[in-house]
């Protein structure tokens, strides 16, 4: 459920009590840890934190106008949600495995999918978890994570590419044979096929 509201605190403003207490104590730990060289900001209708451009002038791939996304916080229809860009980013990495069982060892019982925390109240929440999760992932580190994962599917692109060109040329090649073969196939025939005399003949 994205939020027409231009500002934080129009955000803020928007939430039934309960939604808006919840929502400002994880703002308020995300702050507290996080590195200089994000910002907050609305971003896709949720209150986010990014890298700048002045930090990353290249800004997010898929919308370069936008500064590259790391985390945001909403409140969805049935629960709300915490996204973890950073998490999900180095998610092969002992990042993520240190996530879920520092998690798993605060007693809490995690509703994750990719990069989303869900949590309908805020003791679903590990929070000192949470808190180390913001301050382990600085900027520069999270912007070199970025372009590393960036690099690896370009990588798997460029080779999927080649894959799908090679198996092109394959099935074409048999074809290009039959089309060489066919004059000659057609001379077998007409050698094989007697010749109708002229009705002059008759």
């Amino acid at each position: 459920m994205l939020s027409k509201a231009k500002t934080v605190a129009e955000y803020l403003a928007s939430l039934p009590p309960d939604r808006r207490e919840a929502i400002r104590a994880v703002r308020d730990l995300i702050l507290a840890n996080l590195d200089e060289d994000y910002e907050e900001t609305m971003q896709y209708g949720m209150i986010g934190y990014a890298v700048p451009h002045r930090v990353f002038p290249e800004g997010y791939h898929c919308d370069p106008k936008q500064p590259l996304p790391f985390a945001a916080l909403a409140s969805q229809k049935n629960y709300m949600s915490i996204y973890l860009m950073g998490v999900y980013m180095e998610r092969n990495n002992e990042d993520a495995s240190w996530f879920r069982d520092a998690w798993k060892a605060a007693g809490k019982k995690i509703d994750m999918g990719k990069c989303c925390v869900r949590f309908k109240k805020l003791d679903d929440l590990a929070l000192d978890v949470l808190a180390e999760a913001i301050r382990r992932m600085p900027a520069r580190r999270y912007v070199e994570a970025y372009l590393r994962a960036r690099a690896e599917q370009g990588g798997r692109s460029n080779a999927g590419k080649a894959a799908t060109k090679a198996r092109a040329a394959a099935s074409r090649k048999p074809v290009a044979q039959r089309r060489t073969n066919k004059p000659k196939a057609a001379a077998k025939a007409r050698a094989r096929k007697p010749e109708r005399k002229s009705a002059r003949s008759r």
